[in-house]
């Protein structure tokens, strides 16, 4: 069965959808409209798959012709972009921070988070590490990426969000592990850091570092894109290593109500940020191994997520906006980490 639009869970988007259902005429059933959804490095192919889904039900309920237009690059990169004058109807990122800076500058509303459920994260993920065949350096946790003998890929913090949780969820392991020792957090992470092959701007460049480029032991990037490119792979060229702790890695979305109001893309715009929590695209969502919150899909996927302990960024940092002023403003921590 086709699923259609759920009923809309943001306060604003219920009266915006059903004035624009309303007020469809005959005339109004041969438009064509465009909207673009700036995203994340390597969510290309999971919106590809999405996209046409949504695009077929919004004919369906409206007559309308509707094309969907992708960007994707580093999330931090796309907000500034977007704060520069790319025409974003909407976002689908991977850091809370980059979707904030866009509040802060009045493009998103102010409480874009209450808007949508889960923090408007319609999914979630967490580092994980992918390994080469037979796992030869016998990877099975963050102490293994401070040895000596592991050289590691991932994407530079400055201007990847995806690179900023693996930061995170490293220095929070070592927080763990050393009873809250700053100081002791800060030289496990720079020891990390220091077995670093190659900093990337983006997940989708580190991915292409560590598979086509042959660097490294062990790409530390989400875990849906672990199992991405095990799956796209020859079978037994790649492993999967969950570590034992890892850190909640959100998916935050938000109207750029700023862009979308101008270009009268505000109604579609919305509808699209709820069909995400629709099963029908979670569904399409855990396809792609991201971890969902449908009950039906989290029921039916048990079997694809192995178990982990996650812990939040309010459980060890207080804030994304705390971290974001310790551990990423210039001069902070991540900065004295790279000078030592």
């Amino acid at each position: 069965m086709t699923a259609r639009f759920p009923a809309p869970f943001a306060r604003r988007s219920l009266g915006a959808l059903a004035i624009a259902l309303a007020g469809f005429t005959g005339s109004a059933q041969a438009q064509e409209r465009d909207m673009l959804n700036v995203s994340y490095d390597i969510a290309r192919e999971l919106y590809a798959a999405l996209n046409p889904v949504f695009i077929e039900n919004w004919a369906e309920e409206t007559g309308e012709t509707l094309t969907i237009e992708q960007s994707h690059a580093g999330s931090s990169k796309q907000a500034r972009a977007i704060l520069q004058g790319l025409k974003a109807d909407l976002v689908t990122f991977n850091q809370v921070l980059d979707v904030q800076v866009l509040a802060d500058n009045g493009f998103v509303d102010e409480d874009w988070q209450q808007d949508l459920p889960n923090n408007a994260s319609p999914y979630y993920s967490l580092p994980a590490f992918l390994v080469r065949g037979g796992n030869p350096k016998d990877i099975q946790g963050w102490d293994d990426l401070i040895r000596e003998d592991v050289s590691i890929v991932f994407p530079n913090p400055k201007t990847s969000g995806n690179a900023r949780y693996t930061y995170l969820a490293a220095y929070a392991y070592a927080l763990d592990k050393f009873e809250g020792d700053d100081a002791a957090a800060q030289d496990f992470v720079g020891k990390m850091l220091g077995n670093v092959a190659v900093f990337d701007t983006g997940g989708r460049g580190a991915t292409t570092s560590f598979v086509e480029r042959g660097i490294g032991d062990v790409l530390i990037t989400f875990e849906a894109e672990v199992e991405n490119i095990r799956a796209a792979e020859d079978e037994g060229a790649y492993e999967r290593v969950v570590p034992s702790v890892s850190l909640l890695a959100e998916f935050p979305m938000a109207l750029v109500r700023k862009v979308a109001e101008e270009r009268g893309t505000t109604d579609v715009a919305e509808a699209y940020l709820n069909f995400l929590y629709s099963t029908e695209a979670q569904e399409i969502i855990a396809s792609f191994n991201n971890r969902v919150h449908d009950p039906e899909v989290v029921e039916a996927t048990a079997d694809q997520f192995p178990e982990v302990r996650l812990i939040t960024v309010e459980d060890v940092f207080g804030s994304w906006a705390e971290a974001q002023e310790t551990h990423f403003a210039d001069g902070g921590t991540l900065d004295q980490v790279f000078r030592n």
